[in-house]
This record gives structure tokens, sequence and C-alpha cells, in this order.
């Protein structure tokens, strides 16, 4: 009786738009039935009214009991060119912008970025998580009082994907990104490491390979989210490279769940950022801390293999900027690569100009450093303890630098988005300052030695 006082009141005072009032109505006519069969009590469909003030309605289900799988396909599927995905409002945090995206991975480091991007425009966002609670305690800051949802979940159990995704509209799986943050933690009632995958590696574990964190994983995601019904916008992040002739595993690997995804959800947009830079990275970060404890960076190959490094923000940018579109970004794959064409020894040389020190180097040419990164890759499953994480001599690694790695010739880019990427030189790689033996203080910034037009802004 209280919940359909509410409604009333809604309706009576609100002073909604016509359509949405006979929207509304019809609506509830028609669900009334369903909602309610006979011998089961009205209440236990627990359904859940949310009123969008901005011209439009929203409902959810809880999706609890045996009838929780019939209101699954309750959204309409996706349709390539059906409209605007984001409804009306003010775009600012506290606005309603319709969606409500299921980031799976968002616990890592491209993940803090296209969650703070999607909640600052007033989308919910659902936070499936492994391991520690501390782990997303970042993110709820990011939105509005409600809208970060952290959720338990498996990746190896379906009912726990189908319970994080069963409210959505938008599914984007970042699980087994390239070069992101790892995280290892020990469970308190066994003896065993959990490697939390929603953060990302570029290595294999004893518990997780390639082909299933960046396949099957992908692959199943995509099957769950199809089979939804209300998944308007799918997003596979893949890797700038990835290629059935890859000499990486990883990469071949990154290419087959492509092809899988877009076998199950044939509308998926799939994005392939190039390495990624910024705070947390794994490559500039790793690089200064190894100078500044060794005095020395070893070069794999001389340094020569050409990359194009992108500023994390950016890659973020283009995912939110895919689900604002009419859907012309529906089953198309963008290369996502930074400005400036780099060797590794020229993004060394920025990293040493930056930390303030002088840059010395060891070159190791690839069959050396092959051999020194071989004994963990035999080792890893035949040994009844964890290996240490590799850092530097990443086998996998090696074989893909043994390739340069650039956007190809007549790909779909950043501009395809409507996104300029930043130049590395400048914000996006001035956190390392805090590498300098002086002091982040320590000289002047290089920001502060360039114009602002090539400073990323704050966010």
């Amino acid at each position: 009786m209280q919940a359909a006082a509410l409604r009333r009141h809604l309706l009576d005072q609100h002073h909604l738009s016509p359509a949405s009032s006979a929207a509304i109505s019809a609506f509830r006519s028609a669900a009334q039935p369903a909602l309610a069969p006979q011998g089961t009590h009205r209440r236990s469909s627990r359904l859940k009214w949310r009123v969008d003030l901005t011209g439009g309605w929203l409902w959810d289900v809880g999706f609890g009991g045996a009838d929780g799988a019939r209101y699954m396909s309750a959204r309409a599927p996706a349709v390539k060119g059906a409209g605007h995905l984001v409804r009306k409002g003010t775009g600012g945090r506290s606005s309603v912008s319709g969606i409500v995206a299921t980031v799976f991975g968002a616990t890592g480091f491209l993940g803090r970025y296209v969650v703070q991007q999607l909640a600052k425009m007033g989308s919910q966002v659902l936070v499936p998580f492994r391991g520690c609670e501390d782990s997303h305690r970042h993110l709820k800051l990011m939105g509005d009082l409600g809208q970060i949802v952290p959720m338990k979940y498996n990746p190896r159990d379906v009912n726990s994907i189908k319970t994080a995704v069963a409210k959505s509209n938008v599914v984007i799986n970042l699980i087994g990104m390239f070069f992101l943050r790892h995280i290892t933690v020990i469970l308190k009632s066994h003896s065993t490491y959990v490697d939390l995958i929603s953060t990302g590696r570029e290595f294999e574990t004893r518990n997780y390979g390639f082909e299933e964190v960046n396949h099957h994983m992908a692959e199943q995601l995509a099957m769950i989210s199809k089979e939804h019904g209300g998944i308007v916008r799918f997003i596979q992040i893949s890797a700038l490279g990835a290629s059935a002739s890859s000499p990486s595993r990883l990469l071949r690997a990154k290419a087959a769940g492509e092809e899988s995804v877009l076998k199950e959800f044939p509308e998926a947009t799939i994005m392939r950022p190039a390495t990624l830079i910024g705070t947390e990275d794994r490559i500039l970060n790793r690089w200064a801390m190894y100078a500044k404890n060794w005095g020395f960076l070893p070069l794999v190959g001389g340094g020569s293999t050409k990359i194009q490094p992108v500023y994390v923000v950016d890659v973020a940018a283009a995912i939110v900027n895919s689900l604002k579109d009419d859907g012309t970004s529906m089953g198309k794959t963008y290369e996502l690569g930074g400005p400036d064409v780099y060797t590794i020894r020229d993004l060394a040389e920025l990293m040493f100009e930056t930390i303030r020190e002088w840059p010395r180097y060891v070159n190791l040419p690839f069959p050396i450093a092959r051999a020194i990164a071989t004994p963990r890759e035999l080792l890893l499953n035949k040994v009844p303890f964890p290996l240490p994480t590799p850092s530097n001599f990443n086998l996998d690694q090696i074989n893909a630098l043994s390739v340069d790695n650039l956007v190809s010739e007549n790909a779909l880019t950043f501009a395809d988005l409507e996104i300029k990427p930043h130049k590395l030189k400048g914000y996006p790689t001035e956190f390392l300052v805090s590498y300098r033996k002086g002091g982040p203080s320590f000289g002047s910034t290089v920001s502060e030695k360039m114009g602002s037009a090539d400073v990323a802004p704050r966010f």
C-alpha cells in the first residue's frame, strides 16, 4: 500500500510529462498479471520502480527466486543505429544518464578511469570484484551516493556473472588488460595464493592462463550478455597488436577473444589500446624503480622496437564516447594509439629526463633475454609453490617486443571517436617526479617548461 501511494504521489505532484505518465500507466496495467501469478504473493517479484524526472522512466527487478529469469529481457535488445543511449540531463554526477554499466575489471588501472568518466556523467556503475573488500573503495568516491555499486563475484561462476549484469544495459570487459596493475592476496583460511584477475596482468600464474582470462572469459561474458536480452552495448577491451599470427601468446589469446566476442555478440565494440601510460602504469613506474635501485635499465633488443604508447585517460574517454554515439561504433574495432611513435629507448629517455637521472643502459639481445626468462615458464606448473612475479624479464612480453606494435594504416582510431589524444610529454608522465632523488619539487617539471595546450586537464 505504501509503494502504491508513493507512485501516485510521484505522478500527481511532480508534473511528469504526459508521455511518461502514459508509459508508466501502460506498463503497470500490462505488468500486473505477470507480477502476481496464481498462488504467489505479489511482493515475491520484488519489483522496484525508479522514476526518471527528465522525461523517461526506468524499472528494475530484483532477480530473486525462480521467477527472476523471465524479467531479464525487459529492456530493448541491442539494435544498431537505434538512437543515443545517453538520456536527457545536465550531464553532471547528480544527473541520470540512463546508463547502468557493469564494468568487469573496474578495480584495475584502466578500470578506475572508466568508472570515473561514467560516474561523473550520472551513470550507475556496478563493480564486480574478487578478494579484499578494500579493492574497490577508491571507486565509491567517484560517483554520487549509491551510484557505484560493488558486487562480489567469481569469474568461474556463471550465476554470479549473471547476477552482476542482471540490471545493466551496458557491459564493459576490462579483464586481462595489457600492462595493468597486478595484486596478489593470501586467503586466511588457505595457504594458496589467489590472483585478482580483475586487475589484469601481462604474465601467466598457476591459477589463470592467457587463454582462459583473455579468450574464454570474454566469450562467456559476451554469451551471457546476449542471452540477457537487455544489454544495449558490449565493449571488449583487447590490445593493440592482437593477431592470430603474433609471436606473443597473450596477443594471440586476445585475438581469439575478439573473434569469440563478435561471434556471440555481433554488435560488440572492440577497443585495442596500445601500451597504457598513467600514474599507476606498469612500464614507466617499473622502469623508474629499477633505475633508482640498480642505477641502469636493461633494454631488450637494444630498445629498437617501435610502440605507440597512449595516455590512459584518452582510452577511458574513447570508451565513454562510444556509448554516446547513435550506434555507429557498434560492431567495429578501434585501434587506440598515442599521437607519437616511440622506440623503447626513446620512452626510456623520457623517463630518465623526468626523474632527473643520467641514462644508463644495458643492451640485452633477444636470445639472452629469453634465456633469462625461460626458467620461470618451465617451472610455473611443475613446482608446489608460487614463483616470483616477473618484472623486466617476462618471456611472453619479450616475444611481443620482437616486432613493432603500431596502429594499422586504415584502422579506426581516436579521430573516429572525436578525441584528440594527448602527447606523453607533460602532465601524462609528470607522476614520475616522485622518483627524483631530491623529491618531487627538485628542479622544474616538464609541464612547467611547455605550453598549457600540451598539458592534459586534471580530473
